[in-house]
């Protein structure tokens, strides 16, 4: 029988004793399943994602739910860079382990059980201490982080004075409303579109906007504008982005209708 770590929220514990730990979405490919790791020698590994998953919130801390798998059970096993190019393979339990045990650094990799763990299965709960493990990736400490859209965390711990500290020159912080609403105006009529374009982008990132002010640039002659214009304003909580983009979708640019189906589609 193959042992494997699975850490979740405490509060959780109660419902793990009863049933079992639930299938959850996010693996290889919109698999649902169970998250763990290979039980190794060093206590560290065995509970390496410790403090990357305590970023994300819990109730009572993390605890270290230990389950024994057979060895004949496929799971998925890789890094978890591997997950997103789905090249994590499909190998049985018992293999999974072997190949964890003998890499170098094994920090980064996961299993992924596709399949709920039912509480039979689970042999013990246990508490483990908060400060195990690294954060964001292995070896972050002390690397400079990355600000851009994809890689910063949106409401994380000193999320918003991090990125005013080291702005990233593509994706922000944004300038202030007045100063891109300035730009605009300062564009001319019909406008620069490069740089109406750049503002656009500006307004991209935020979650809410000057709608009225920049509606007219559904009109703007150039269609790389009104394109952006969509990408600007499509994730925006703003009253009247639904009818700016319903204009957009019969635009006669098929680069600008296509944006619109793009942010529309779930």
């Amino acid at each position: 029988m193959a042992m494997f770590v699975h850490l979740t929220s405490a509060a959780n514990v109660p419902r793990i004793r009863r049933a079992g730990i639930r299938a959850a979405s996010g693996g290889q490919g919109g698999a649902r399943g169970v998250y763990c790791f290979p039980v190794l020698p060093s206590y560290t590994l065995t509970h390496q994602w410790l403090r990357e998953l305590a970023r994300f919130g819990s109730r009572g801390g993390l605890v270290a739910v230990h389950v024994r798998l057979d060895d004949g059970q496929d799971v998925l096993v890789g890094r978890y860079a591997d997950r997103r190019l789905g090249a994590q393979d499909t190998v049985p339990a018992a293999e999974a382990v072997r190949r964890v045990a003998e890499l170098e650094d094994p920090r980064g990799w996961e299993v992924f059980v596709p399949r709920a763990i039912g509480p039979r299965e689970v042999h013990r709960i246990r508490t483990a201490p908060q400060v195990v493990g690294w954060r964001y990736q292995p070896n972050a400490h002390g690397v400079r982080p990355c600000t851009c859209f994809g890689c910063q965390v949106r409401g994380g711990y000193g999320a918003r004075r991090l990125r005013e500290r080291l702005p990233h020159p593509l994706d922000g912080p944004p300038p202030p409303v007045r100063v891109l609403l300035a730009r605009v105006a300062a564009a001319g009529d019909p406008g620069d579109p490069a740089v109406l374009r750049e503002a656009l982008h500006w307004f991209g990132k935020r979650r809410r906007g000057p709608l009225a002010e920049l509606a007219g640039l559904a009109a703007h002659p150039d269609p790389g504008v009104r394109e952006e214009l969509v990408w600007a304003v499509a994730r925006w909580s703003t009253p009247g982005v639904t009818e700016l983009l319903d204009s957009l979708a019969a635009d006669e640019d098929p680069d600008v209708r296509e944006a619109v189906e793009a942010v529309r589609t779930p």
